[in-house]
């Protein structure tokens, strides 16, 4: 069985041959396009709207309403608040401190 091995030189020169013609072409063309002359498009005329009147409407009369007299609120009677006893703070007893006893420390042996 035969065993085709492409050396990468040849891969890389390819790669760089392709690279270069499709730059080279897309040069091209955008020059080409640079240079083209589109055709002149004739201008249409604009349509004429015809005026249309603007319709009159008549005046109305404007209404008329009778004067309002203010309405006076009667006043409002002051409350008096009544005043209450002060009330005594109350006073906690005070705890005896709890004493915990004391606990022996464990003794570690020495590493020789």
């Amino acid at each position: 069985m035969a065993i085709l091995r492409f050396p990468s030189t040849i891969l890389l020169l390819l790669l760089l041959n392709l690279s270069l013609m499709s730059s080279y072409a897309i040069r091209v063309n955008t020059h080409n396009l640079l240079e083209a002359t589109l055709p002149q498009i004739p201008e249409l005329p604009k349509p004429q709207i015809p005026e249309i009147p603007k319709p009159e409407l008549p005046e109305l009369p404007k209404p008329e309403f009778p004067a309002l007299p203010k309405p006076e609120l009667p006043e409002l009677p002051k409350f008096e608040i009544p005043t209450l006893p002060e009330i005594p703070k109350p006073e906690l007893p005070t705890l005896p401190k709890p004493e915990l006893p004391e606990i022996p420390k464990p003794e570690v042996p020495k590493l020789p």
